[in-house]
């Protein structure tokens, strides 16, 4: 019989650990929209896996013609199992070309295909991939994705490579990628598969994995698309893209509204990612020494993510202050970094500095810790899934259940009501495209639709009703006679075993900015260099700086060294 605190009490000799920030301080919006990359995040260990099985990607079919349209094929083998990206390049007008998910067309549509499609399975997606929602899938599709060129720096490119010489890598770096898409599905979305076919699969179990990985081969496709057009354009001249700005180009992404709810739908899966992220920071807070190597590393990675920042460039006005603030900050916390480290538990401290700054100079610095850490922090990436759903416990007392309330929802509790503010906003679901948006309750029509993200409201609901039942009596037949009651009491009794469960502020208050939730989860995506277009939306990059597939098969080549990535300007 298995012995949980023992097991608790043995892992924290082998990893011992500081102890864990309070969800109460974690879990609040103006933090989580702070966050950054990490080891941790999906992409990264998508990558750890590819390189470790030493992946080999091969394609098999390349019918594209001289102006890149047409479609072609890539696989590889992952985990045991045989993956197929299908990419289909149409040419499509320049009025139609549009990041929003109202689109219907796009330069590029892809699927992920389980093992090695046939002709007819080719010519089946050929004449449904490109129409995605519109389209017809099967079980043999895993992830559905569609993307647009950005065009000045994909043309840039193309024009510079027919010449015979590299584009200039300003202009690289000012975009960052040749395509970006404007949606990733998996989970059965459309007909395709449910993730249940795979989430026992070795490489494709964590969160996102499959995702993941069709974006990486998306990454691939561009990169032989431009060099493929420019080829075409000047027989004889063209040179291939040079590696170096290839692992600088990444795959660029437009994600808006439609994102943001996850996190309040998936309370344990949210726990788990977080839960995972303090526990690797709570063990590099607890080394009271480091070895010179790791000092060196620490060192050599300060001034990367110093030369990152000054490449951070955004016009958004709010976000553009907070990386000035921001390079301002890290240059003071990191201008002594190899002193600072040879003290006595040089992370605790660094920490400790850090809580005087902002909150993006704090959770940079929760990132930057736990980089050098490997040992200590990639076997907790196998913890950010979860098999359990929130179940009502019936045989819960009212009393216990208040106890819980006061202990998990104070911050609930806090919430004025009768503010106006406090519920200016609401959630629904947009029956055109069937995706979240977001309204104005005291403009827009359809708040009786609303999404049950009114947490705060539904807690002092429930409280009030709860204060005139008996504390000894059951939670069974308070819902029975209360059914409206179920949804938040269920909640209430998951955020009771899943600390970090909540997001504890008011989402329906009209200060909520749903950027922050998007940054949060995009953050354990592995998405950098975030550009906001306003509260609502914003661009992002994914695996800028990323292995090609060819470093994968490289025995010299770190597979792992891409965080916060730079490219020097010559």
């Amino acid at each position: 019989m298995r012995n949980p605190a023992l097991e608790d009490q043995l892992l924290n000799q082998l990893y011992p650990q500081a102890e864990l920030r309070s969800p109460d301080e974690v879990m609040k919006l103006d933090r989580m929209g702070s966050f950054f990359p990490s080891r941790l995040s999906f992409m990264r260990s998508t990558i750890r896996r590819l390189a470790s099985e030493k992946a080999e990607v091969s394609r098999p079919l390349w019918e594209l013609d001289d102006e890149g349209f047409g479609r072609a094929v890539y696989q590889l083998t992952f985990g045991g199992n045989i993956y197929s990206l299908v990419a289909f390049s149409t040419s499509i007008k320049p009025e139609m070309r549009t990041d929003r998910v109202i689109a219907e067309v796009w330069d590029s549509s892809f699927v992920l295909f389980d093992g090695i499609p046939s002709k007819q399975d080719i010519d089946r997606l050929e004449a449904n991939v490109p129409r995605q929602e519109a389209g017809r899938f099967l079980s043999s599709e895993l992830v559905l994705s569609r993307a647009n060129k950005s065009v000045r720096l994909f043309e840039q490119v193309v024009n510079s490579l027919a010449r015979g010489v590299q584009p200039d890598i300003h202009i690289i770096v000012a975009t960052g990628y040749l395509m970006r898409t404007t949606a990733v599905y998996g989970n059965g979305k459309f007909g395709i598969a449910d993730r249940a076919k795979i989430e026992g699969r070795p490489g494709l179990s964590g969160p996102f994995q499959a995702e993941m990985l069709t974006v990486w081969l998306i990454r691939n496709f561009t990169h032989d698309l431009v060099e493929h057009v420019a080829r075409c354009k000047a027989p004889g001249i063209a040179v291939p893209l040079d590696d170096r700005l290839k692992r600088h180009l990444g795959i660029g992404n437009s994600t808006g509204l439609g994102m943001a709810p996850f996190l309040v739908n998936h309370p344990v899966l949210l726990n788990n990612w977080m839960m995972v992220r303090e526990t690797a920071l709570a063990r590099t807070l607890k080394l009271d020494a480091l070895l010179p190597e790791t000092i060196a590393r620490y060192e050599h990675l300060a001034c990367r993510v110093g030369a990152h920042l000054e490449q951070w460039i955004v016009p958004d006005i709010r976000q553009s202050g907070r990386i000035a603030i921001l390079r301002n900050e890290w240059k003071i916390l990191t201008g002594d970094i190899g002193s600072q480290l040879m003290l006595s538990h040089p992370l605790e401290r660094l920490y400790e500095r850090a809580k005087a700054c902002s909150f993006e100079a704090q959770e940079l610095i929760v990132s930057f810790l736990l980089e050098p850490q490997s040992g200590l922090v990639d076997g907790l990436a196998d913890c950010m899934s979860s098999e359990v759903e929130p179940r009502l416990d019936p045989s819960m007392s009212i009393g216990l259940m208040m106890e819980k309330i006061v202990e998990n929802y104070q911050w609930a509790l806090d919430v004025d009501l009768s503010d106006p503010a406090s519920h200016k906003q609401f959630w629904y679901v947009s029956q055109e495209k069937l995706e979240p948006r977001l309204g104005d309750r005291f403009e827009d029509e359809g708040a009786e639709l609303e999404l049950p993200h009114d947490i705060a409201a539904r807690v002092k609901a429930l409280v009030s009703d709860l204060k005139r039942e008996d504390p000894h009596s059951l939670t069974a037949g308070f819902v029975m006679l209360n059914p409206h009651h179920r949804y938040i009491v269920r909640r209430v009794q998951t955020t009771a075993l899943f600390p970090y469960a909540e997001i504890r502020d008011n989402l329906v208050g009209g200060n909520c900015l749903p950027i922050d939730m998007l940054r949060c989860k995009l953050s354990f995506f592995g998405a950098s260099r975030f550009d906001p277009k306003s509260d609502r939306w914003t661009r992002i990059t994914l695996y800028q700086g990323a292995p090609l597939a060819g470093d994968l098969v490289d025995s010299d080549y770190d597979a792992d060294d891409w965080w916060m990535p730079v490219v020097e300007l010559l």
